[in-house]
């Protein structure tokens, strides 16, 4: 238990390092590119530190072990688990981190447009998905699964157009993306160009691997020893890991007063999340609703129409209301620990 339990840290630790050192290297490359806070956090970051969450899943559905049916559960759960995490969990610590700076009633203001889009974008995508588990699994409407995985993946391609567009319009109302610290590699007396932002990207992504890798084998080694299914294990603990990154760099934003950067790094990865993540779960698992599984999709979603509905009242978020979303987290956890 003990060297299962060292290596889910070990897989932390690198799991931290890789996402400072992406998200450094992201900032330069935004700054270059004179591009939006909200392209890099809503894009560039959101896909990049959703790199470990995108992977779990994919690795373990392809067959990280001989048992498939384990496989299988540990991707759904990886898929649903990330934005469940991002939706609760993750928008609630980013309050706290700024509950003294601020105060309750204090707002958290990200660019508004950006904002409303990606949670419309996520529910739209979200819901779509949670209404495939449903879909007959065979016979003559069994199409409609891959109809729904066509539709999800052309949703984010029109996402990303969408939120590019919007984007040189920002940069000229003082959206624009600036690093606030020297590149990694730069330290190393490297000069800041092209190859050395994308040396340190492809650093960033391979500490991201490495570190899904890795955990994935801890997982199932926890599951066993524990005696808790793949599927409950892999909800609440696989997103606690691989949403370190958009954890970690929202907290570190918002304390800056990048609250744009903050919020579209969380927003945008649950947009990625929703939209193409299900889109592999409906093609290559059974996708089928169970117990916590449906607990999951419910707060999910109804924690993303609270950030909405907080966003319309008041052009920004108040930090108290970002607690709400950290209960819905503690209500999906008495559930799932119910329901085994």
């Amino acid at each position: 238990m003990l060297l299962t339990l060292g290596e889910l840290l070990l897989m932390l630790v690198v799991i931290l390092i890789a996402a400072e050192v992406f998200t450094n290297a992201l900032e330069h490359l935004g700054q270059k590119l004179r591009i939006s806070e909200g392209v890099t956090g809503s894009l560039f970051a959101a896909v990049g530190t959703a790199m470990p969450e995108t992977l779990v899943p994919i690795l373990a559905i392809m067959g990280g072990t001989a048992n498939g049916e384990v496989n299988q559960e540990i991707g759904v759960g990886a898929i649903l688990g990330a934005p469940l995490m991002l939706s609760t969990l993750s928008v609630c610590l980013m309050g706290l981190s700024v509950w003294r700076q601020r105060g309750p009633r204090g707002l958290i203001s990200p660019e508004p447009g950006g904002l409303k889009r990606d949670l419309l974008f996520f529910l739209g995508g979200y819901t779509f998905a949670a209404l495939a588990m449903f879909f007959p699994q065979s016979g003559p409407f069994e199409f409609l699964r891959a109809v729904t995985s066509v539709v999800l993946v052309m949703l984010y391609f029109v996402y990303v157009m969408v939120t590019l567009r919007a984007s040189s319009d920002l940069v000229d109302q003082g959206y624009g993306t600036e690093a606030d610290k020297p590149m990694f590699l730069e330290k190393l007396g490297l000069p800041v160009g092209w190859t050395t932002i994308l040396a340190q990207l492809a650093l960033g992504v391979a500490l991201l691997v490495g570190g899904a890798k890795g955990f994935i084998a801890g997982v199932q080694s926890a599951s066993d020893i524990l005696h808790v299914s793949p599927l409950l294990l892999s909800l609440m603990i696989i997103p606690i890991a691989t949403e370190l990154p958009e954890k970690v760099n929202s907290i570190l934003w918002v304390r800056k007063g990048k609250d744009t950067l903050a919020f579209g790094n969380i927003t945008g990865a649950m947009v990625f999340q929703g939209t193409l993540l299900p889109a592999i779960g409906i093609a290559l698992t059974p996708w089928m609703p169970r117990t916590e599984v449906l607990a999951g999709l419910t707060i999910t979603l109804a924690a993303a129409v609270w950030l909405y509905v907080a966003t319309r009242r008041h052009g920004g978020i108040r930090v108290w209301q970002l607690g709400v979303n950290g209960l819905m987290y503690l209500l999906y956890l008495y559930i799932g620990l119910s329901a085994h």
